[in-house]
């Protein structure tokens, strides 16, 4: 069992469909939380996972609650710039989840507040806002499956 890559309410297509790409690479499922600000069949995004889509294990979710509740129980980290604990301080298990927000707003800080000790976040300069989405998902989930010793992958 690997971890999962969670995306909630992706709204450029490009970045989902490179995300998309680096799960197929790595036998990462990813969640898609709607709403999208996308179409699925968007030209962009299928332009951006190329011929991978078929090795993508995706799951769709209506809603961040209806994803939560299906996934009850499971550790989840939540990627933002306002974590306190790097996402390298973490031990990860297989199962976990790395949530992440959409690029223009990131995670709701209702959610963020609700789980302070599983905010994590990537050291950068503070004259940097953020770094692109489908960077910060790869950077993430690589330190992840380097600590599980790449499960499945060679």
């Amino acid at each position: 069992m690997t971890v999962h890559i969670v995306l909630v309410e992706p709204e450029i297509p490009a970045n989902t469909g490179n995300i998309a790409r680096t799960c197929a690479a790595t036998c990462t499922p990813l969640h898609l939380v709607a709403p999208l600000g996308f179409s699925l069949a968007d030209r962009y995004m299928r332009r951006a996972g190329l011929d991978y889509w078929p090795s993508v294990d995706l799951r769709l979710h209506d809603s961040f609650a209806a994803f939560s509740s299906l996934h009850h129980g499971q550790r989840m980290f939540f990627a933002t710039t306002k974590g306190s604990v790097r996402y390298t301080e973490v031990t990860y298990a297989p199962g976990d989840m790395l949530v992440f927000g959409k690029e223009t707003a990131g995670l709701p800080d209702t959610l963020l507040s609700q789980h302070p000790g599983a905010c994590i976040r990537l050291p950068m300069s503070e004259a940097v806002r953020s770094l692109n989405l489908a960077n910060s998902v790869a950077v993430m989930l690589y330190e992840a499956l380097r600590q599980l010793s790449f499960p499945q992958l060679h």
